[in-house]
């Protein structure tokens, strides 16, 4: 252990947790729909909070399993205060804090990706407000596993495909599966059809493949910046107190050749150091498996068609490249330092940071007058 915190990482999680949709307002959006779908009931109280008063069969069914409860902890019969705003719930201990790794929140998401695999499978066909795409979404889940055969990471992919792309061609695009938060679903999809001839699984496994090999060597990262951690605070600790031991274990051999009886204390010094260096073994094996990363392969989830909005609302490319000049120039002049991210699809086009706060811009650009789609 160390009384050492890496205050800078966290402000990074916590960034990161913002631009993937993470945030308390997506997550309780995403879990007051799937808890209304699995039957369960949720009473709105004042200042933000719910209570769930019951919890439905199914979801209490998926928490009782031994390996889920040794993992996310006991469901509660109830919950009287909840919120998924941590802040809130750290400044009242009587309010539940629910999000990931909560046993509710997940057993939740256990049963909604359950319950609606199937119909995920068969895809779907969504309008882009923005007019920037047309063609097909691609989600896949890909999963890393250390030495230990434990689950390192995993993540879902979303992978743009245009519609225009032959099939010698190799335009595939890595994108935010947030991105359907902002495209709209089309309820009466029943005469589009798609191009099942664009459809080739065999020829964008490559480039999915490519996309976890990036993502295991961001865990591999992280890995090894707590394997470094490890080495410093716990091995070097384990070998200060070996050489600790082996020094006080020559002075009482000294000790004893002078006639002392202390073997009873050599033998508890000789079994003392035994153990530390079985802990060190077993921290460098630990070390040496947490390294060890690999994936299997990626699991298709669904294939989505993705249509462009034909409307006055498209947005012309020409402009919007005028617009991010603008808003970017505006951004320092205010004395932050803006990043374009607008090609990343994460649902903001500028990252600008100053010195107290980080802004999340989406830029909307018009030649003279025009409407615009907030999503």
């Amino acid at each position: 252990a160390t009384r050492f915190i890496d205050y800078t990482r966290i402000k990074e999680l916590a960034e990161k947790a913002k631009e993937y949709r993470l945030i308390p307002e997506y997550v309780e959006e995403f879990f007051k729909r799937a808890f209304s779908k699995a039957g369960g009931k949720i009473k709105e109280l004042k200042n933000g909070l719910i209570a769930i008063e019951s919890i439905p069969y199914e979801i209490r069914d998926i928490a009782q399993r031994e390996d889920f409860k040794n993992r996310y902890g006991i469901l509660s019969k109830q919950y009287p205060k909840a919120t998924f705003d941590k802040e809130v719930a750290f400044g009242n201990p009587m309010v539940e804090f629910i999000s990931f790794g909560h046993p509710l929140f997940e057993a939740l998401l256990e049963w909604t990706l359950k319950k609606f695999k199937e119909s995920a499978e068969r895809g779907a066909f969504f309008k882009d407000p923005s007019g920037r795409l047309n063609g097909y979404l691609w989600f896949y889940v890909g999963e890393i596993k250390d030495g230990k055969g434990e689950i390192a990471g995993k993540r879902i992919f979303a992978i743009y495909q245009p519609e225009d792309m032959q099939p010698e061609e190799n335009r595939f695009k890595e994108v935010n599966p947030a991105i359907l938060w902002d495209l709209s679903p089309v309820h009466n999809a029943h005469d589009l059809k798609p191009k099942l001839d664009l459809l080739d699984e065999k020829v964008i496994l490559p480039f999915v493949i490519k996309c976890l090999e990036k993502y295991r060597a961001e865990i591999l990262k992280e890995r090894q910046r707590q394997a470094e951690v490890k080495k410093k605070y716990g091995l070097n600790s384990l070998n200060h107190l070996i050489d600790k031991l082996d020094t006080e274990i020559l002075e009482l051999i000294e000790r004893q050749r002078e006639g002392e009886k202390v073997d009873l204390v050599i033998k508890n010094k000789e079994m003392q150091k035994e153990s530390y260096l079985r802990a060190k073994d077993e921290l460098e094996k630990e070390i040496e498996q947490e390294l060890s990363l690999i994936f299997p392969k990626p699991e298709l989830l669904t294939v989505v068609r993705v249509i462009s909005e034909k409307d006055e609302m498209i947005e012309d490319e020409k402009i919007e490249r005028l617009g991010m000049e603008i808003a970017m120039e505006y951004e320092r002049l205010q004395g932050r330092e803006p990043e374009d991210l607008s090609k990343e699809n994460l649902g903001f086009d500028i990252r600008s940071r100053g010195k107290e706060e980080v802004r999340y811009i989406e830029v909307k650009a018009r030649a003279g007058e025009g409407e615009i789609a907030l999503t």
